[in-house]
């Protein structure tokens, strides 16, 4: 029998996307590694998803974030 149990951090009204379950919660009810937010409302949480793919694509295309054309890494030089 565990003496202490974890218990989530959060506060009440703030929102969380559930990635184990793919709802939302507020509070949060599941571990940090399992969701995304906080968010202000329950609507951005159900958003999450789509929010994470748009990042993802901007990232994808930022040329501030890509190492110049052709670094990649060094051959051994004799």
């Amino acid at each position: 029998m565990a003496l202490f149990k974890r218990r989530t951090t959060g506060k009440s009204g703030e929102w969380y996307y559930c990635l184990e379950h793919r709802k939302v919660e507020e509070g949060p009810e599941c571990p940090a590694k399992d969701r995304f937010g906080p968010y202000p409302s329950p609507e951005a949480a159900g958003h999450a998803m789509e929010t994470a793919h748009e990042r993802n694509a901007r990232w994808e295309t930022d040329p501030r974030w890509h190492d110049a054309p052709g670094a990649g890494p060094r051959a051994p030089e004799d």
